[in-house]
């Protein structure tokens, strides 16, 4: 029969699949991830779709994702350069209503990189009906291995095959035809020029029209010969917009380039976005920002942003947006091309930095203030009186060293904040290099006027660098602690002392900044980690001869390591199934970036959206991850939706109780944590709205309406010394004022969003914070450096700390793969799956927090080793018997005692 036809490999006509119309069952196909059988001519109808009495038909169900179908290998029966057609016979079974859509996709799998996939054809397809799906491809490149496969109607909806052909068309030749998606560089948007006039483009509830110039000929194309403007503009959101469905690949990178400006309205700046438009099966939309310039109605200016698609969409729309309505967006030209993969980094050249060596000059004062200039038309002056200790932070870092001069700079006649004390370090800093920031400050009397902040900065080509700061009410010396670095080649950098209210005296003392090696505490952290993190056991063996013991051998091997590490995932994130394979490798904590919040769930009054955290939540319950809840509600007034802005005190208040009872009652017992009201440090819209018992009274109802959650305060620069309304000491306060109201706070959420963190100055805001008696997580923790090594350190660092501090009982990533991050160049996975050196470095700590031994039965019948917390494996090989057993090692003061019979 034809579909065990297989000719020689570019042979014109022949089918190329093995089975393609089922006639021997499934045999020479795979499932993928579902289940699926075969229903004979004999049977009649499924689904209500009739059948023909000699055809045969593939049902595939127990579909979870959108992705699942049936695949078959055809490695071995395509080549190079020869194009192939596909003809498939398609129907569903189970659809609601309406239609769905089914893919035809090729997946591309290569030993040495990230898996591509190749979009083929689609087809809709109505419950009643097969229809026939159709498409081509060619290949330039040869993968290891070539893979069609069937997919794309939405979870719980059966997909039917009565048959699948794919016919060499064109062999050896080296020309794809038309509408087959291009793997190579090829711009995908068509008419990118417009030297078709504005064919295949279209206004977004707006006219589009076609220029060779405007304004009386002041504006021209920077490219080509044309330009297009989107006009009579009534929403920010109207604009530009070309459809790209079919033309784009799920799981694969895009860069989007565009050359971009405005016109009218007396608008002379305006930001313009490139927004993607995604339409699922399901008939769920999507909206994924890609780009955003701030664009001028001077010039051209290039907008450049990237974008990846999770699941198979069903429609896809590239567009612009932004200016306020009445002005035009004007494009010139747009590239949408398959993102060209980011050269790995090179480790930063450490060989000649001085760490621990300070890079200011006179910083003892002894000659006066050479070295040091007035910021502004301050005075300086050299005074006595300061203390002799280094800052301690600086101290944990620097270990013995040799005690300040007791000298300090007087800063007076400051007439604006800025004005202090300074010097120029161009030449004295590196690239890449972390530096840690120390100094002893204080306020003249005039600081009556209330708390004053104090801030080391740095002036880096005229950008404001915060360098550590802290708040002081008083006549005594305070510490500032912070970091800094520089990963861009500056022609100027000045560090400066500044802050305080006009007219009020500076007083600085003992500044150092110096080169901090990371590495050398984290010798000193593995030490605390091993004290706090495990626990010693015994294996006591009964039922073996002691003769026996010597030739006992014994393998420990612990697969779980219980401390809770965690990422936040998004509902689109759950499409890719190379992610949810990382996620349930290596996190057995999750939290949802936005889905749970308020404005995500209620984005307009009484418009419920559950369906996307109830999908999170279901994935995170499969595979036994524990899940966050994040958040109820978020105190700072730019995230709260219009309509509760627009509520009178009474309806706010019914509002929020709503909220309470709608979440908690929906979702009790399913997550472990809340972050009850975020960021209370940063903002005060219900506190100034409802008075300052609705922060409280939040706690007490979410605790009684799920008592089962442990309830969290959440906010962020708590742990960096850059923020003083949220330093630890703020954070006491708060927390104290909030359980003096009866709120039950169960736990001390820290963001952890932190740039060039240094050991000591996070370890000694956990200390302060320790004073509480409760639980601190790190609940949002990601660290950015371009350079894929220092981020490796960056996170190194904040791991480290985290596991070696008692008072630290979870973290959570906010997130690990690219383009699906809140913070540029903080990525572990880059963005079509390759694991970078950051993402190593975090897989490489995750495998030193796995405790391993092995050995033998001791004289006593014992085998005693020291492990981390959590799920162990033991094999035991005597000369006559293997045995294996698994227990738990939970946290304890004493040994834990395993009893296993031999």
């Amino acid at each position: 029969m034809a579909g065990n036809i297989s000719g020689p490999s570019g042979s014109k006509g022949a089918n190329i699949l093995l089975n393609h119309d089922f006639s021997s069952g499934l045999t020479s196909w795979h499932l993928n991830s579902c289940t699926g059988y075969v229903i004979s001519s004999k049977s009649g109808t499924q689904g209500g779709i009739p059948m023909d009495l000699d055809a045969n038909y593939a049902v595939i169900t127990d579909r979870k994702e959108c992705w699942q179908g049936l695949e078959q290998d055809i490695t071995n029966k395509i080549s190079i350069g020869s194009t192939y057609t596909v003809s498939a016979c398609v129907g569903v079974s189970g659809v609601s209503q309406g239609s769905s859509d089914v893919l035809a996709t090729l997946k591309l799998e290569h030993h040495d990189s990230a898996t591509r996939y190749l979009f083929i054809g689609r087809t809709s397809v109505n419950n009643d009906s097969w229809e026939k799906l159709e498409g081509t491809f060619s290949l330039s490149t040869m993968p290891d291995r070539v893979i069609i496969y069937l997919e794309g109607p939405a979870p719980g909806v059966d997909l039917l095959i009565r048959s699948v052909v794919i016919n060499c068309s064109t062999p050896n030749d080296n020309t794809t035809s038309t509408g087959c998606v291009s793997a190579g560089d090829d711009n995908i948007i068509v008419n990118p020029q417009f030297d078709d006039g504005l064919k295949n483009w279209s206004g977004r509830s707006c006219k589009i029209m076609l220029h060779d110039s405007m304004n009386d000929g002041k504006i021209v194309p920077k490219s080509g010969k044309f330009f297009a403007s989107a006009t009579e503009r009534t929403q920010s959101w109207n604009g530009i917009q070309q459809e790209i469905t079919g033309r784009v690949q799920r799981k694969l990178a895009y860069e989007v380039t565009a050359l971009v400006r405005i016109f009218g309205n007396n608008v002379s700046t305006a930001d313009v976005r490139a927004t993607l438009w995604v339409q699922t099966p399901d008939l769920r939309e999507q909206y994924i920002g890609i780009a955003n310039v701030q664009a001028t109605d001077k010039d051209w200016i290039t907008m450049q942003g990237k974008f990846l698609l999770n699941g198979s969409p069903s429609k896809v729309v590239l567009y612009l947006e932004g200016p306020p309505p009445g002005t035009d967006i004007l494009l010139n030209n747009l590239v949408l091309k398959h993102a060209a993969k980011t050269p790995p980094s090179t480790p930063p050249d450490v060989k000649n930095v001085a760490f621990g060596v300070n890079i200011i000059e006179n910083s003892n004062l002894a000659d006066s203030t050479n070295g040091w200039f007035p910021l502004g038309n301050c005075t300086l002056s050299v005074k006595t009186g300061s203390p002799h200790i280094i800052p301690p932070m600086a101290r944990d870092s620097l270990g013995p060293h040799e005690l300040l001069s007791g000298r300090y700079i007087l800063v007076t006649n400051r007439m604006q904040t800025w004005m202090g004390p300074a010097q120029t370090i161009t030449d004295k800093v590196k690239l890449f290099v972390t530096y840690q920031v120390s100094a002893w400050v204080r306020i003249g009397s005039a600081g009556s006027s209330g708390p004053q902040n104090v801030n080391v900065a740095l002036g880096v080509d005229n950008q404001w660098v915060n360098g550590g700061q802290t708040q002081v009410s008083d006549d005594m010396w305070h510490e500032i602690g912070g970091s800094f670095r520089i990963e861009k080649q500056p022609s100027k950098v000045m560090v400066y002392v500044q802050g305080p209210a006009s007219g009020v005296d500076l007083m600085v003392a003992g500044l150092q900044i110096f080169p901090v090696d990371r590495h050398t505490r984290f010798r000193y952290l593995k030490i605390q980690t091993d004290k706090i993190r495990k626990r010693d056991v015994i294996l006591k063996f009964s039922g073996l001869d002691s003769g026996s013991y010597a030739n006992t051998s014994v393998k420990v091997i612990q697969t779980h390591n219980d401390f809770p590490i965690g990422t936040c995932i998004s509902r689109t994130n759950i499409d890719n199934e190379d992610f949810v394979n990382f996620i349930v490798k290596h996190f057995n904590w999750a939290v949802f970036g936005n889905e749970l919040k308020w404005y995500w769930t209620e984005p307009q009054q009484g418009n419920f959206n559950y369906k996307d955290a109830d999908d999170m939540l279901s994935l995170c319950q499969k595979h036994k991850i524990q899940t966050r809840g994040h958040c109820i509600f978020w105190e700072v007034d730019e995230t709260v939706q219009q309509w509760i802005k627009s509520l009178n005190k009474n309806d706010l208040m019914t509002a929020v109780q709503n909220r309470l009872n709608g979440l908690l009652t929906r979702y009790k017992g399913k997550f472990s944590h809340y972050d009850v009201n975020n960021e209370m440090l940063h903002g005060s819209f219900y506190q100034d709205r409802l008075g300052k018992d609705i922060r409280a009274n939040m706690f007490k109802t979410a605790s009684q309406l799920d008592p089962s959650a442990t309830l969290f305060v959440n906010d962020y620069h708590v742990e960096d010394g850059c923020d003083t309304r949220s330093c630890p000491d703020k954070y006491i306060h708060h927390i104290l004022d909030l359980q003096e109201q009866g709120a039950p706070v169960g736990g001390i959420g820290i963001q952890g969003h932190i740039d060039c963190p240094i050991g000591p100055i996070v370890s000694s805001s956990l200390d302060k914070l320790g004073i509480l008696g409760l639980p601190i997580w790190f609940t949002e923790l990601d660290v950015s450096s371009v350079n894929e090594y220092v981020r490796a350190d960056d996170l190194e660092v904040m791991l480290r700390e985290a596991m070696a501090h008692p008072t630290v009982e979870g973290l959570m990533l906010w997130g690990f793969w690219e383009l699906f991050m809140s913070r540029d160049h903080s990525h572990l996975v880059n963005a079509e799956g390759d694991i970078n050196e950051a993402g190593k470095r975090f897989l490489a700590l995750k495998q030193e927090w796995l405790s391993h031994s092995r050995g033998h039965v001791d004289e006593q019948g014992q085998y005693n080793f020291r492990g981390f917390h959590g799920t162990y494996n033991v094999q035991v090989v005597t000369p006559s018997k293997k045995i294996s057993k698994t227990f738990v090692l939970d946290k304890g003061d004493s040994p834990l005692v395993v009893s296993i019979d031999l």
